[in-house]
């Protein structure tokens, strides 16, 4: 036989209140003259109880339905996005919310469809999710919602949430000329990206903080290698390549891991050690960057935190447009060294 559900009205009588009294207690209702000593009845009466309110409720009182949407394009089923659902689901627990996730696939009817089926369950807000951070075209259905774009901008006053990039880059850069290396290759270069914003914003925004520690420490960059795809192919033929140089990097910076793991590759086959005779530094912390021997020095996407803060912004009652900048952190690991000789 199931357990009938606790009601007010049972935490009003373990408290000895009226059930309005315990009602604006639970609520957090301003302006109640009850006592302390009466408040802190009730808040033990509904801990005892196991005192849940009831949502149906609460939604029809508030006008509000404790939901909020996560609408992305292939996030959901990215390597990454674990993450940044976790932190997502764990601020809106915290303010007693759940969260739709639906996934787009890049498709505009699913996406229309998608919308509107959040729209139809009335959801609080949307976080409007990429899964590589570009600038994007946010539906106009969208903007009747609290929105806050997360990975992505775009050319609506919205608010924005986004990996720190260039400041990254700088710490990557820095992390191989603090020891010692001078001739320094970047391994990814990709213009198409640098250019384009709707294909990329980590491309130029890494670039720049590259190019800023470079001439902060006194430095230029000795070479750089094009790369169509950020993969292992890529990585492997580019740092071939630029092995086969007359004056070879010391250190090469790779615009992420995928490509390191090529470059990993590149390296053993040309009999070099990492980091004895090549230190290699990148961006992402994608798990096999621990997996690699050595370790991979490298610039972690906070995809976690930026979805914890997506949601919290979400849920705050209109936030400023503008984008807020998560900090990258350096996983510093076994794979640069002073450069030989």
């Amino acid at each position: 036989m199931a357990q009938r559900r606790v009601t007010l009205a049972d935490v009003a009588e373990r408290a000895g209140l009226s059930t309005t009294a315990a009602s604006r207690v639970l609520n957090g209702r301003e302006g109640t003259r009850l006592s302390e000593d009466a408040r802190q009845r009730v808040l033990a009466a509904a801990k005892e109880l196991g005192y849940r309110p009831n949502p149906a409720a609460r939604s029809l009182r508030l006008n509000k339905t404790a939901t909020i949407a996560l609408i992305s394009d292939t996030v959901v089923t990215t390597r990454f996005a674990g993450a940044m659902i976790r932190g997502a689901l764990n601020a809106a627990r915290e303010r007693d919310h759940v969260v739709l996730i639906t996934e787009t696939q890049g498709d505009p009817d699913i996406e229309r469809d998608a919308i509107d089926a959040m729209l139809h369950r009335q959801v609080d807000g949307v976080i409007y999710a990429a899964m590589s951070s570009r600038r994007i075209t946010v539906p106009p259905q969208l903007l009747t919602l609290p929105t806050v774009l997360l990975n992505a901008t775009s050319n609506r006053r919205l608010p924005a949430v986004l990996p720190a990039e260039e400041e990254a880059a700088y710490a990557v850069t820095s992390a191989v000329l603090d020891r010692g290396h001078r001739n320094v290759a970047v391994l990814g270069r990709n213009e198409a990206y640098e250019r384009d914003a709707h294909l990329s914003l980590a491309a130029k925004l890494r670039m720049q903080g590259i190019r800023k520690a470079l001439a902060d420490h006194g430095h230029r960059l000795a070479a750089s290698e094009y790369t169509e795809d950020w993969d292992v192919p890529g990585g492997f033929d580019g740092m071939t390549a630029l092995l086969r140089r007359p004056n070879r990097p010391t250190a090469v910076i790779c615009m992420n891991d995928r490509l390191a793991v090529g470059a990993y590759n590149a390296a053993s086959e040309a009999g070099l050690s990492i980091p004895a005779d090549l230190s290699v530094v990148s961006f992402d912390d994608d798990p096999i960057a621990e997996a690699l021997r050595p370790g991979l020095t490298t610039a972690a996407l906070p995809h976690e935190a930026m979805g914890q803060l997506a949601a919290e912004l979400v849920l705050d009652a209109n936030p400023e447009p503008g984008i807020r900048w998560v900090p990258m952190p350096l996983r510093e690991r076994s794979s640069v060294a002073p450069p030989a000789g």
